[in-house]
């Protein structure tokens, strides 16, 4: 008996990725796989009565994209919440603090997260006084941009018990004035004093939240995530692979998900004998997630020198050096691979050097996917060469690197050509997956596609790409958001690729990004996003 073909795509530009028919007109699915690529002529006769055929009319047709870094658990919890990506100033932040306040029930909770006083006339961090005014007695608090660093208002701090004579948390710092007292300032783990106390949502609204969010990633052309975990959040990972897995089980959950799992649970994944990779299709173990060292904005990203202009400061580690080695030994002799992040040129080299000592020794159960470092920001050419030798996947977010351009000219000076060196990386044998970092950045692929290409903001600025040595052409842009995402798993015999065989995961555009001018690559719509051969999105 003939197979019945689910769904067949034609008259389209189709570009596979798969060496021995890199380009296509159409493709035929059954069964949520890839049946066969080929010319119309080719793949129409495979029709039978129930298959559904679409006609493209020409539109570029791309593997699914998987968002390598993304805290897509994260988001899902702040749905809801108050978003502060475009607050102009702090005088803009504190109009929408008060116009959201107006709208919450007594004693609830007033969440928000996303300022950046990066760009604002007064570029300075907003304190518990600038909150306490506009918040009627609502415990509040308001993340940074970057999630290492939040602002908490007077009524939060009483509720988590943070005044004068509170000590600074390990790896986490209480800004305080001249007399001690705190500012409402935290950095990098002194948050989850605050955030620990937030009442949880309930399963219901929980599961809610991430199918919506789904539904946002669908629209941009993800269909695939690797969901990273949040510092310390010891119960963010159990949780969310708990989700996933009842989402999986009950044929709801809406994206293929490596998950991982902090490096708090390393014991229990060990016990159980757990290994990295465990899983299926839909939902799998990923990695083991360390951190390194905080970030560029809140100037926590540790370096080999000091910030320009901050002559005794040079960040700091999160996790101390031989507490990381340890955990990083003890994980691979356990098959289970590490992600670490690593954001100042002094942190990946510390971490490259663990895992170079890790790598030399025998290991029985060394795990069946590789090492990862999450940024990799900026790291000295000295360094460069040494994941690809070591085989350790670049997590990288070219979002943030045209983001990130006035902080890093501020606070690292002429080190930003060491920053984002994507091409170098690629150049030198890396294996590179592009992801977006949200809810810090927007998790528009396009958007990311726009920065490797151009390393320009959207705004086309700087006119001549910042740094423009290291700009990716679209290609290999495309690759590191789909092939590269699926070796970062070890999944490229499955996954990143329109191939018979290959999971029947793939996007339709508006327009050619191979062809239209770079600047307009940031403008593109997705006009079609097909996961295990359903279609879940549609502009058509």
């Amino acid at each position: 008996m003939p197979i019945q073909v689910d769904l067949i795509l034609y008259n389209a530009h189709i570009y596979t990725q798969w060496p021995r028919h890199a380009w296509v007109e159409a493709v035929a699915i059954h069964g949520g796989r890839i049946l066969a690529c080929g010319s119309d002529e080719e793949i129409l006769p495979l029709a039978r009565a129930r298959t559904t055929c679409i006609n493209l009319e020409g539109r570029l047709v791309l593997p699914g994209f998987t968002d390598s870094h993304i805290h897509f658990y994260d988001i899902a919890w702040r749905r809801g919440q108050l978003a502060l990506y475009d607050a102009v100033s702090l005088q803009d932040l504190q109009a929408r603090v008060r116009a959201y306040g107006r709208g919450l029930a007594p004693g609830a909770w007033l969440v928000g997260y996303g300022w950046n006083e990066s760009s604002w006339p007064d570029p300075r961090f907003p304190t518990r006084h600038d909150l306490d005014p506009l918040t009627d007695g609502h415990p509040a608090i308001l993340w940074r941009t970057d999630l290492h660093a939040a602002v908490a208002n007077t009524a939060a701090l009483q509720a988590a018990g943070i005044g004068p004579q509170t000590p600074d948390p390990p790896s986490g710092v209480i800004d305080r004035d001249d007399e001690g007292r705190p500012t409402g300032v935290l950095r990098e783990l002194a948050i989850n004093l605050v955030r620990r106390i937030i009442p949880p949502q309930e399963e219901k609204t929980a599961t809610a939240n991430l199918l919506a969010a789904a539904e946002e990633l669908h629209r941009l052309g993800i269909v695939a995530v690797h969901d990273q975990r949040m510092k310390d959040h010891h119960e963010e990972g159990p949780e969310a692979l708990q989700t996933y897995t009842r989402l999986r089980y009950s044929g709801q959950l809406p994206l293929r998900v490596s998950c991982n799992i902090e490096a708090a649970h390393l014991d229990h994944l060990i016990m159980l004998g757990l290994k990295s990779g465990f899983g299926d299709e839909w939902v799998r173990l990923g990695h083991v997630k360390l951190f390194a060292d905080g970030s560029l904005g809140a100037r926590t990203a540790w370096m080999l020198e000091p910030y320009e202009g901050e002559p005794h400061n040079r960040g700091m580690y999160l996790t101390p050096p031989e507490e990381a080695a340890a955990l990083i030994q003890r994980a691979h002799r356990h098959g289970l691979a590490i992600s670490i992040h690593a954001i100042g040129d002094r942190a990946n080299r510390e971490v490259l050097d663990i895992f170079a000592e890790v790598l030399a020794g025998e290991s029985e159960q060394r795990p069946l996917i590789p090492h990862r470092i999450e940024h990799v920001q900026t790291i000295q050419p000295q360094d460069q060469p040494r994941l690809a030798e070591m085989g350790i996947t670049a997590s990288v977010q070219p979002i943030h690197c045209t983001d990130d351009i006035p902080n890093t000219d501020r606070f690292w000076g002429e080190r930003g050509r060491n920053t984002y060196p994507f091409r170098t990386l690629l150049q030198l044998g890396t294996n590179l997956a592009f992801g977006s970092d949200a809810p810090v950045a927007s998790p528009n692929p396009w958007w990311g596609i726009h920065a490797a290409v151009t390393r320009r903001r959207r705004d086309g600025e700087p006119s001549g790409g910042w740094y423009p040595e290291q700009c990716l052409t679209v290609a290999e842009a495309v690759e590191a958001y789909t092939l590269g995402a699926a070796r970062a798993i070890a999944q490229e015999h499955q996954q990143g690729r329109l191939a018979p065989g290959y999971l029947a995961d793939l996007v339709a555009l508006d327009r050619d990004i191979f062809a239209c001018p770079p600047r307009e690559i940031a403008d593109t719509q997705v006009d079609l996003t097909v996961l295990d051969g359903r279609i879940v999105h549609s502009n058509l």
